[in-house]
């Protein structure tokens, strides 16, 4: 497992996170698993995304999620990070609810709040730099994707990446860290539903037409750049049988031919024949050795037909 999937897993929001493991999360504290605890005396910071218990002082070397996972459930780094990564992070037992929390304890995204950043997009001088300078991406795919930036307190630049389901409503979005190495890389507001990116250009396709999947958002924009229809699915496991249904209907109803450039690494690979089950008829492309990924192929005009 790669840097980047590792700071992915890292992002998970911690909150939603500890619940899902049978944590009782409101108003950002628990009762601490790791002593006999009666007054929820474990924090959450959710813009550092960790936590701490400031009674028996229970926390890891980096307190993340993946230090979560570590702790309470005795796993080593790899078994957490394989248990983040299979999306077998499900309920323990279940949870009372709590303010903003559904009939499943799952939160709330509140579209309201985030709706009018993407009515008028803005992108940064570091936005721009990101998407044109060192991504070289089609203009018209930012436009599309409504991709917009801010900056925090601190004067950190984040890109906001939405999350549109098939009938354009706003259902999550993604920040992501514009600084070279800063942590952290992403961050998912709180009940954001990031299955898969781009959704709406489902409704765009024809009968026959080639459909691209790619594992993150960059290689998605890559690929619209290059001219195909694209979504990006980072992750087989952690797909909503709705989701499903939508890519087995597009096979079935309009002979939809899938196409995608795994990463060159043994979680692309994993992910291409999770994907396969699902869809038989998707067909593997070989990136050419000196790319990672389809972004560094788009980057080098004279390999696009490879």
């Amino acid at each position: 497992m790669n840097n980047n999937q590792i700071q992915q897993l890292r992002a998970i929001p911690i909150e939603d996170l500890a619940s899902r493991l049978g944590l009782d999360v409101r108003h950002h504290k628990a009762l601490c698993p790791f002593h006999n605890d009666h007054h929820a005396s474990l924090s959450f910071n959710v813009r550092k995304n960790t936590y701490r218990c400031f009674v028996c002082d229970a926390h890891g070397d980096t307190i993340d999620t993946i230090d979560l996972v570590r702790h309470l459930l005795n796993k080593d780094f790899q078994q957490a990070c394989l248990y983040l990564s299979d999306g077998s992070c499900e309920p323990q037992h279940s949870t009372p609810l709590s303010p903003g929390r559904g009939a499943g304890g799952e939160a709330h995204f509140d579209a309201s709040r985030y709706a009018p950043f993407f009515d008028r997009p803005y992108l940064s001088p570091a936005a721009r730099h990101f998407l044109f300078d060192q991504r070289r991406l089609d203009p018209r795919v930012i436009r599309w994707c409504r991709l917009t930036s801010w900056r925090d307190r601190t004067g950190t630049d984040w890109l906001q990446i939405p999350y549109y389901d098939r009938d354009g409503k706003l259902v999550g979005l993604q920040n992501r860290n514009l600084t070279p190495g800063g942590e952290p890389r992403f961050k998912f507001p709180k009940g954001s539903q990031c299955g898969i990116y781009n959704l709406p250009v489902l409704n765009k396709l024809e009968e026959g037409e080639a459909l691209y999947i790619a594992e993150g958002c960059s290689d998605c924009w890559a690929l619209l750049s290059a001219g195909h229809k694209a979504i990006a699915i980072p992750s087989a496991t952690l797909l909503s049988q709705k989701d499903k249904d939508q890519l087995i209907t597009l096979n079935s109803t309009l002979l939809t031919e899938f196409h995608m450039y795994p990463d060159r690494d043994l979680p692309g690979e994993r992910l291409f024949l999770q994907l396969k089950e699902l869809l038989p008829n998707l067909q593997h492309h070989h990136l050419p050795p000196d790319c990672k990924d389809y972004s560094d192929l788009y980057l080098q005009p004279h390999l696009n037909g490879y």
